[in-house]
Parts: structure tokens; C-alpha cells; sequence
């Protein structure tokens, strides 16, 4: 059955992937072969300093075309990364506009240090805000994979390097484009499905008879007091939404009395999510001339979130100018400023004012507006419906809580403004001999706002609170390159000296005050009482030296070889410098005559690569860490008088970690370029790990940070590029990447170490998970059963089962990361027609549900929202099920288990574009060169198992509450003048 298909263990494959692998199998066709043009395949492609040809290239890179880029509908460039490059794992864990993805490049490089890529942009590494940079302003973008790639990036590109080129003007006549889109956005995934009013006042019934009789109460008693109590009890709802005709809406008998009607059914999801509108414009003018060229931007993006009161919008603008002012000396600017207003609140913890969490949590009998008895609405003086902040809900149901009222009286505002700046002189000496001077800088001021209003809701209680949050982000980067670049007849020789210098520099300030004597004011100083104000800031400095070597014989044999030496301020002055290199080799085998004589490939290219990078970035948590080998201090306020407390020990002995990398390679082009392909293995091991090792709490610290244990990534990845179909007016592209992923531990300071759902553990990845196992329903008396392992007397293993889940033995149960991942491009151009789709998938790995569990309870959460899962709850008629029976006592079933790990296993339809280009003579008379149509949709269909779950979670494989994402449509418009 295809769409069951089965790799190793339980592995779902969604039927459309098969699908699409179906079409990317169809046979090519020809039907004009005079009118074949071959695709280029000695492509040109960014890389570290500079620029090689990529089917001879020693190092591993992947690029991504500007046509892939531009017209997505995405607010921040990491969402267009995702199943474009094989090994390349872009994860969207939230649909906030202006949120940014999770990436990785081959694995997981570290346990508690950062594993994040290098992003450069023109360049010179980029420490702005990604959302900063405009997906209309990127010309290309480059993955740089292994160590010959990246490694001249050194300490920095430990992690893969994404090389952002911004466009440039061209040489010619000056051009104008003008691109316009607007679109609505809505959740890309619906909500889990939840019990109705009616299934749920059943169902508590259920739940109270059920509790009452576990304390001994006769059951008929037990069914009158569910019935007393269901509305009005200690445990009761607190509302009778089916009126005072019916004051006992649910019987002796369990049912809802005869002619019981809920009069109203209020959806909180719907109230605190909409139907959000998109719009964008981007403008540009480019140009240039024999000696110069210039490229100009102009952009604004307003992305309305799904939850109201969120959203993104941003104003940006670029210049760049390049400039041959004398023959022996070039220069250029690059200058990019961008201003952004994101409205964020809370969505991505468990708080109880997070709105999405809140959408799900509070059942549908409970209103957003007062109700009279008979179901209408109750008026104020003015005649204005009143809001229900729910007084007499259960704290379970969020009590004294209604976010439609309270959120667009607040603020959860994030302001950023972001400064990139870059420029150059390069001279030239001899027409072999360049160097290059370039200077970047890159200032990030963000502001955030956060206002809860003294007039409704909670913040009443304290007269309103204002939380004011300010930081400034400075770091430069210079960089003095020397290269020699020959050719001694078939000999070809590329030298690279320099020196580079990187300056980090943050501060942060922030206040709050509460109780303001007037509404509306939002600002510090209308607030009375101070609540508190911090301040800190961090530096960080890295001097580097790099240099590198490339040779190659008669365009058939390539070696190339590289260091660099890097010092960083985070380590002791004894082990402040680290020493990283690469070497590698290709064989440009379609240029022997032997593989000529064949008359089949058109490209054979075998590569090999080694080396070593070094890893700085240490972590504690999610915070950075940038005095690694200091004591660290936290100061306190006791009554007046200060006082300090070691919050971190020191470790002058701490050094780099290191990562060696191995890669394997093989590039291929037959029948006159129609099909390319790449495979690759590699090998990625990381050793000295820069470790964050819990400690006992009655030592009085909770970790220390030392050099310790060694993990691997190893993995396959595979890349096709395939035109079926290529005549005059007809083309048909399919693109298909593949990659694989081993993640193994392979040394640890002692056994294992659990940290929250995980275990550590030599054999193991990171994210492991490491819960009790779910064993199900007890048939008899419907309490859940989880798994014990025991040592009898004999020293003999002895499984068992229990019903109190702190008995329960915890193992492992697989691991987050997925076992393959990739992506399909299929794109079609028919005269003047073009259509293009994207679809990505992940294919094993797990996720551990938390959010689905908070709507799960057994009955002991009275108010709280229920799964309409819950109707297939243990009974003594339905013995034989997953969900245990129905109590007001607590069985603690929904505690983490294997019961709610699911299959990470789905499949997105990305991305899909229609457009259609009118003819040029159309428009010939008022300067148009081209005008297109398009219409397109982004996150368009998801295929997964655990219907109600976003499968797009965050790398470690646990759900958060966090931000669905967000399907989007988009209809625009695009002009070149």
C-alpha cells in the first residue's frame, strides 16, 4: 500500500512524496533537439574570500539561486532555507512573523556549546538581526558544508558557513523593478479537535460520580452528588450554559435532560485568531557602466500574525556602489539599514497568558461576553456588550482571564533598528597580485515595550505594570587579504594571506514600574512604584591569521590546503589560541580521455576533503557565555545593603573545541547535462567539548563548563538536478535532495546524564528522549500501566507494571533527530506560463507532545479544555483502550511518557508559485521590459499522523505552546522598467 510504505521500523512515507518521486522518475523527453541548450554546469560560486568554479572546487558547497529566494513570502530568510540544500535542516518551531528558524548544517556539532552556522553576508561575517535582510536584495546564497569550504572562516564557521551575496547593479542600461504582493495568512494546521458542551458536561459527570465512588461513596449517591455538583460544587464548572430551565443540566443517568440545549457555543480560538493580512513592496534601481555600478533598494513588509494583536512590519533600505576609480584600485560600499516593529505577545512558554495556549485551554461553554441566563448577551450602561474575565471559572479554565479584552489594551512591542555597513579598497598591484582591505559593521539597537493596562484583567490588581527593555549590539570585523593568483602553462596556482579582526560589544538596560494613576499612559514615568532596573554588558574580541593554497594541473587535478589561527577573548591567555586547517584534492575525471572516449558523462568530478575547526562559542542554557575561564558574580539587595554571590566557577583550563571533518564527493552530468547529481558522505567528529556538567545543588552551583566527551555526525546526502522536458516553449525541471543523519555519542565523563526528558548516554544522540513506557489501560479497573524493571533477589531482571508513574522505570525511546530529510522542486515554463512547487519531508525521529497532554486530564482539571480523544476513555463497556477511565482523582496519566511521543514523519507542500509574464510588446510604448502575475501559497498542506500538532517543532524534538505556522497566500505583481 503506498502510502504505508514501511522503512525499517514503523517509518510512515506520506503519499504525496510518493507522488512527487513518481514524477521525478518520468522518463526525459525530447522533442526538438535543435532547440536544446545545455545547462551550464561550470558554475561559478561564492565561497570563503572569494569565488571558484564549483565542478572543481575541493570543498563541499551548495547554492541556492535568487529565484528561489525573492518572491517567498516569508518574513526572515532562514523559513526559505528548508529543503533546498541536502544537509541542511531549517527548523520553523514558530509561525511569529518576524521569528527567525533553527539551522543546521550536518548535525548537531556541540552538546551545550552553540551549533549555529556562520552567516556572511558580501563577504564579511554579519552579526545583525537576520529579518535585517531583504530575501528581494539577495542575488545568491551559498552553503559551505565541510572543512574546506568553511575553514577559513576558522573558529566562526565551526558550524557550516551561509554565504549571503546581495545583488549588484550590471553593467548596461539602468533598470527599475517593482514588485507588490498582498495575501492573507492563516494557520497551516488545525488545532487539535476537542469535545463538544455537551460531550464535556457528560463526560465531567462521569468524572465526579467516578471520584465520589473512589471515596467510598455508594455509586448511586456518587451519581446524584455528580449531578449537585456539576454546575455549582467545589469542583464544578461555575456556569450552566444550558440555562435555568435546566439547573441540572446532566441526570442521575449521566445524560444531558431531554430538550438541554447549550445557548451559546463560544470558540476562544476564533476570538484570539483571525484571518491575518500580508503586504509587501519592493522597489530597486541598478545600473552600471565599464567602470562602476550601482544597486538601490527601497522595501516594506507589513505580515499581520494569526493571533490578533501580532505581527511584523518593517521598512528597509540597501545601497551598494562599486567603483574601478583607477586601474590598479577598486572600492565599494555597502550600506543597508533596516527599521522593524514586531508585535509579539507571549506564545512560546506555558505561561497563562500565552494566547495560543489560551485559545485551546478555555472550553467553549465558557463566554467571551457576559451572558443572562436565557443566553443573551448582558449590556453595559452604554449598551455594549461586557467582557467575561470569568470570576467563577476554575483556575484550570484560566480564571479572571480574557485576552480578547486585555491584549489590544497592552503592549508586547519589540523595536529593533539595524545597521550593516561594509566597504572595501581593493588594489591591484600585478594583474596577479590583489590585495584587499575591508572593513564591516553591524549596530543593532532593539527596544521592547511591555504594558499590562490597570483597567481589565489581571493587571488591575497591581494598577498596571510597564516593563521597559533597551540593548545595543556593536561588532566589527576587519579583514586584510593578500591573493596571488598564476598560471605557468598547465599549471594553475592561487595563494591567500591575511589577517582578520572581530570586536564584540553588548549592553543592556532594563525597568518596571506599576501602579499608573491614569489609563492610557504607557511610558515609566506615569507608573508610581519602581519595581526593579538592571543593567550588564559583554565584549568579546577574536584575532585571526588565515592563509591558504590551491593548485591544479592542466584543469584535472586540484589540491588545495589551509590554517588559520585564531585567539578568543572567552578562554584563559594559556589557551587563548587554537590552531584549525583543512586539506583537499579533486579529480576532474571528465576531462581524461578515457572518460571523453565514453561519450557519456559530460561532468565527473571526484572530491576529498579533511580538516579541523575550533569551536568558542560556549553556552549555559541559552545564554552565551563570554568569560568562560572567570569567576563569575551575581549581586543582590538585601535590605539595603549589597551583597554578592558566586554564580559560576572559574575554569582557566577550559580550551577550544574542535571539530574534524571528513568529506567524500562525487558530482556527475550525463546526457547533455540534463541530469546532474551529487553524492557525498561525511564524516563530522567533534571532540573537547565545550560541556556544561551539572553538579550536585548542595555544592551551591548547578554546573561548570570543562572539555569533555566526543560526538559524531555521519550521513549521506544526495542531490539531483534532472530536465525531463527542455524544447522551444516547454521546460520541465525536477530537483530532489536527500540527506541522511547519524548523531552518536561517543564519549561522556561518566555513563550517562539525564537532563529533563533526555539522557545522555555513550551510543546515543543528544536528543535521546528518556521517559517511563507507556504500557496502556488496565482492563479491569481502567488506571494507566507503565513499565517497571526490576532485580529480584536472584540478581534476575523482572518486568512489571504499575499504576503510580513515579514507579515507573524510565528508558530510552529514540531520538528527535530525523533519519532522512530533503526536499522536491518541480518547476514548469511554457512560453510565457511558469509554475514551480516545493515540497519538503522528514522521514523518522520523534516529538514529544507536552501541549496535547494539557488537554488530556483524566477529569482532575475541571474546566480545562478536553481532547475529543477523551471519548474513548476506559468504561466497563469500552474495556480495551489507550485512555484510562474518567476521575476527579488525581492518576497523573499525562506525566511525559512514550504514551504521547509521536512520529516526527510528514510531509509540507512549501511552497507553490503560478505566474504568468505578459509579452513584452504589450507594454513597448511606456518603457516596460517585463510585467509578471503571479500567485502563490506557502505552507499550503501538511501530511502527518498526530492530526492537531504543528510536526514542525524545535530541534529537540518537544512541543512548547509555541506559534502555529502559518499557511499564506499571496497575489502580486512584478515590473521591470
Amino acid at each position: 500500500m503506498i502510502g504505508k510504505s514501511l522503512i525499517n521500523s514503523k517509518i510512515w512515507i506520506p503519499p504525496v512524496a510518493v507522488f512527487f518521486l513518481g514524477i521525478a522518475s518520468v522518463h526525459g523527453q525530447e522533442t526538438k533537439k535543435d532547440t536544446l541548450r545545455e545547462k551550464e554546469i561550470d558554475e561559478v560560486v561564492v565561497v570563503a574570500y572569494g569565488k571558484a568554479k564549483k565542478n572543481s572546487y575541493t570543498g563541499s558547497v551548495a547554492t541556492i539561486s535568487s529565484d528561489k529566494i525573492n518572491n517567498r513570502p516569508v518574513t526572515n530568510i532562514t523559513k526559505a532555507l528548508e529543503g533546498q540544500v541536502a544537509g541542511l535542516q531549517a527548523v520553523s518551531a514558530s509561525g511569529q512573523p518576524g521569528a527567525v528558524a533553527s539551522v543546521r548544517i550536518r548535525g548537531i556539532g556541540s552538546v551545550s556549546a552553540s551549533s549555529d552556522p556562520l552567516y556572511v553576508v558580501d563577504g564579511l561575517p554579519f552579526d545583525g538581526n537576520l529579518n535585517a535582510i531583504s530575501p528581494n536584495d539577495i542575488e545568491s546564497i551559498s552553503v559551505l558544508k565541510d572543512a574546506t569550504a568553511s575553514s577559513l572562516y576558522g573558529s566562526r564557521g565551526a558550524n557550516g558557513v551561509i554565504i549571503i551575496t546581495t545583488k549588484s547593479g550590471k553593467k548596461g542600461e539602468s533598470r527599475i523593478n517593482f514588485n507588490i504582493s498582498q495575501g492573507f495568512s492563516s494557520r497551516a494546521v488545525r488545532d487539535y479537535k476537542q469535545v463538544t458542551t455537551d460531550q464535556y458536561f457528560e463526560l465531567y459527570w462521569e468524572a465526579l460520580r467516578n471520584g465520589f465512588v473512589a471515596n467510598q461513596i455508594a455509586p448511586q449517591q456518587a451519581a446524584q452528588m455528580a449531578s449537585d455538583a456539576l454546575i455549582s460544587g467545589s469542583n464544578g464548572l461555575g456556569i450552566n450554559p444550558y440555562g435555568s430551565n435546566f439547573a441540572k443540566p446532566v441526570g442521575t443517568d449521566g445524560k444531558l435532560l431531554p430538550g438541554a440545549k447549550a445557548l451559546w457555543d463560544d470558540n476562544w480560538a476564533n476570538v484570539l485568531q483571525r484571518t491575518a493580512a500580508r503586504n509587501q513592496v519592493d522597489l530597486d534601481f541598478s545600473g552600471g557602466s565599464d567602470k562602476s555600478n550601482y544597486y538601490f533598494s527601497l522595501g516594506y513588509l507589513d505580515d499581520k500574525g494569526v493571533a490578533i494583536e501580532s505581527g511584523f512590519k518593517k521598512y528597509s533600505t540597501r545601497l551598494k556602489l562599486n567603483s574601478e576609480v583607477k586601474k590598479w584600485l577598486n572600492v565599494g560600499a555597502n550600506l543597508s539599514y533596516t527599521n522593524s516593529i514586531q508585535q509579539a505577545p507571549p506564545s512560546s512558554d506555558s505561561s497563562s497568558d500565552n494566547i495560543i495556549n489560551v485559545g485551546r485551554s478555555i472550553p467553549s461553554f465558557y463566554p467571551y461576553y457576559e451572558r443572562n441566563g436565557d443566553g443573551s448577551y448582558r449590556l453595559d450602561a452604554s449598551g455594549n456588550n461586557i467582557f467575561d474575565f470569568g470570576k467563577y471559572r476554575p483556575s484550570n479554565a484560566l480564571q479572571n482571564q480574557n485576552l480578547a479584552a486585555t491584549l489590544p489594551l497592552d503592549k508586547n512591542e519589540n523595536k529593533e533598528d539595524n545597521f550593516s555597513g561594509k566597504g572595501f579598497l581593493d588594489f591591484t598591484f600585478l594583474p596577479e597580485l590583489k590585495f584587499k582591505s575591508s572593513f564591516s559593521v553591524d549596530l543593532v539597537n532593539y527596544n521592547g515595550h511591555y504594558y499590562t493596562n490597570p483597567l481589565l484583567g489581571q493587571g488591575t490588581e497591581i494598577g498596571g505594570s510597564v516593563t521597559r527593555t533597551n540593548s545595543r549590539t556593536l561588532s566589527y570585523t576587519t579583514s586584510n587579504i593578500l591573493t596571488y593568483d598564476k598560471k605557468f602553462g598547465q599549471h594553475h596556482i592561487n595563494l591567500l594571506a591575511g589577517q582578520e579582526f572581530y570586536k564584540y560589544d553588548y549592553q543592556t538596560i532594563s525597568g518596571n514600574r506599576s501602579q499608573f494613576s491614569l489609563p492610557y499612559y504607557y511610558e515609566p514615568d506615569a507608573a508610581a512604584l519602581l519595581g526593579g532596573f538592571s543593567g550588564n554588558s559583554d565584549k568579546l574580541s577574536l584575532l585571526s591569521f588565515l592563509g591558504k593554497v590551491e593548485y591544479d594541473y592542466a584543469n584535472k587535478y586540484f589540491v588545495s590546503g589551509s590554517v588559520r589561527s585564531d585567539g578568543s577573548s572567552r578562554f584563559a591567555p594559556e589557551n587563548r589560541w587554537g590552531t584549525f586547517w583543512s586539506v583537499g584534492g579533486s579529480w576532474k575525471a571528465s576531462n581524461e580521455n578515457f572518460i571523453k572516449d565514453l561519450n557519456f558523462f559530460n561532468q565527473l568530478t571526484l572530491r576529498a576533503s579533511y580538516g579541523g575547526q575550533g569551536n568558542d562559542k560556549i553556552m549555559r542554557g541559552s545564554q552565551s557565555i563570554y568569560y568562560a575561564y572567570q569567576s563569575l558574580y551575581t549581586f543582590y539587595n538585601n535590605l539595603g545593603e549589597p551583597g554578592t554571590v558566586a554564580s559560576k566557577l572559574p575554569t582557566p583550563e577550559l580550551k577550544w573545541e574542535t571539530n574534524l571533518n571528513l568529506n567524500l564527493g562525487l558530482e556527475f552530468a550525463i546526457l547533455n547535462n540534463r541530469i546532474k547529481g551529487n553524492v557525498e558522505y561525511f564524516e563530522r567528529k567533534s571532540q573537547d567539548l565545550l560541556f556544561d556538567t551539572p553538579l550536585a545543588p548542595s555544592l551551591g552551583f548547578s554546573s561548570f563548563q570543562a572539555n569533555i566527551g566526543t560526538l559524531k555526525n555521519t550521513g549521506f546526502e544526495f542531490s539531483l538536478f534532472t530536465t525531463p522536458i527542455k524544447t522551444e516553449d516547454f521546460e520541465w525541471n525536477v530537483d530532489v535532495n536527500l540527506s541522511t543523519l547519524n548523531n552518536k555519542i561517543t564519549k561522556l565523563p561518566k555513563a550517562s546524564i539525564i537532563s529533563g526528558t533526555k539522557l545522555l548516554t555513550e551510543g546515543g544522540s543528544v536528543y535521546d528522549f528518556y521517559l517511563p513506557t507507556w504500557v496502556g489501560v488496565n482492563p479491569s479497573n481502567g488506571k494507566p500501566l507503565w513499565k517497571t524493571i526490576k532485580t529480584d533477589a536472584n540478581g534476575q531482571t523482572v518486568e512489571g507494571t504499575t499504576s503510580v508513574v513515579g514507579e515507573a522505570t524510565r528508558e530510552l525511546q529514540g531520538s528527535a533527530l530525523p533519519k532522512l530529510m530533503g526536499g522536491l522542486t518541480t518547476s514548469i515554463n511554457y512560453k510565457n506560463f511558469d509554475l514551480s512547487a516545493l515540497l519538503t519531508f522528514r522521514i523518522g525521529g520523534k516529538i514529544l507532545d507536552t501541549d496535547y497532554t494539557s488537554i488530556m486530564s483524566s477529569g482532575n482539571l475541571g474546566g480545562r479544555s478536553w481532547s475529543a480523544e477523551i471519548l474513548n476513555r476506559w468504561t466497563p463497556e469500552n474495556p480495551n483502550t489507550d485512555v484510562p477511565g474518567l476521575s476527579t482523582t488525581t492518576n497523573n496519566w499525562t506525566t511525559a511518557s512514550s504514551r504521547f511521543l509521536y512520529s516526527a514523519t510528514y510531509a509540507r507542500l512549501k511552497n507553490v508559485s503560478i505566474g504568468y509574464t505578459l509579452p513584452s510588446d504589450y507594454f513597448e510604448k511606456i518603457g516596460l521590459k517585463k510585467f509578471r502575475i503571479y500567485l502563490q501559497g506557502e505552507n499550503l498542506l501538511t501530511f502527518y499522523n498526530h492530526k492537531g500538532m504543528d510536526p514542525e517543532q524545535a530541534l529537540d524534538g518537544t512541543t512548547y505552546y509555541r506559534y502555529p505556522a502559518m499557511r499564506t497566500i499571496t497575489f502580486g505583481i512584478q515590473a521591470t522598467l
